[in-house]
């Protein structure tokens, strides 16, 4: 691909598209870029070589258009002195360097509608890469402020879940102090109940034994 159609194709490039296609789309941005800053070096080479070109070309035209009119005044003089042979082949040479400057005006059209468009290249590059930067600067914010609010959302959902969870084993924990004291307090009326027992069953034995002993000192008496 010539240095023109890659240009082009930079030129045409949608940016919005290729974002959205991009996996990572600030990487994808800054390459955009930087082939476009690669390119206008190129070109802005391309266009100092095609002056350059342009200006070698004026000057040889320049040079076989002061050959022609040398050997005319040649071909002149010989005439004027009667010099026909003398005057022919001046003028031969004369319509040679002619055919040249004819060539080289031609190729000096070519060249310098060929300079004419790299500088409009360069120049509608130019104005591209200034506003490609522009454009990727600010996509490159929305991309991060994207992520930012991405990642802001995520860091509530997990914090929403662990709040969630958080409440469960609070929960949870209070249930089975709940039920800790229930059974406490379940195990405790049993033993105050076996208590309450063992003391009627204490107290009848004293009363057995009570009985037994006024029994025993009665019938002694």
């Amino acid at each position: 691909m010539s240095l023109l159609e890659r240009v082009g194709t930079l030129l045409r490039a949608n940016l919005n598209e290729l974002v959205d296609k991009a996996e990572d789309p600030e990487k994808l941005l800054k390459q955009i870029v930087l082939d476009m800053e690669n390119q206008l070096m190129q070109l802005k080479t391309q266009v100092a070589i095609a002056i350059a070109d342009q200006h070698l070309l004026e000057k040889k035209r320049g040079e076989q258009e002061r050959e022609t009119a040398d050997w005319r005044r040649k071909a002149e003089l010989a005439v004027g002195k009667g010099q026909d042979d003398m005057a022919r082949a001046a003028l031969e040479r004369s319509l040679s360097h002619e055919a040249l400057e004819k060539g080289f005006a031609m190729q000096v059209v070519e060249q310098r509608q060929e300079a004419d468009h790299l500088r409009q290249a360069l120049c509608k590059l130019e104005q591209k890469l200034s506003e490609t930067r522009a454009r990727a600067e600010m996509l490159v914010a929305e991309h991060r402020r994207a992520k930012a609010v991405g990642r802001a959302a995520e860091a509530r959902r997990v914090a929403g879940v662990d709040k969630a969870h958080a409440v469960e084993r609070m929960q949870s924990k209070v249930h089975a102090r709940s039920a800790e004291s229930e059974a406490a307090s379940e195990v405790l009326e049993q033993e105050s109940l076996e208590e309450r027992f063992r003391a009627l069953e204490s107290e009848d034995r004293v009363e057995l034994l009570l009985k037994e002993i006024k029994e025993r000192q009665t019938a002694v008496g």
